[in-house]
């Protein structure tokens, strides 16, 4: 018989994979050619690497380094 420890495992493996499978699902899509930003040519590397890819790195790094500050992380 499965006590509350069990049944709260089987239920986190099971959240788990969920997420796992959300977050393989969302990747999928077509990469932009041309950054959205600031509209230089994105390198077919990173493109491959990352599919759905939109920003080029360094605007990318700058959406980053933004998206911290905001949150108020150093």
């Amino acid at each position: 018989m499965a006590d509350v420890i069990d049944t709260a495992q089987e239920r986190a493996d099971l959240i788990l994979a969920s997420q796992i499978q959300a977050a393989r699902t969302n990747v999928a899509g077509t990469s932009a050619m041309f950054c959205t930003s600031c509209d230089q040519p994105i390198p077919e590397e990173r493109r491959a690497a990352l599919p759905g890819v939109e920003l080029c790195v360094y605007c990318k790094a700058a959406a980053e380094i933004n998206a911290k500050h905001y949150r108020g992380n150093k």
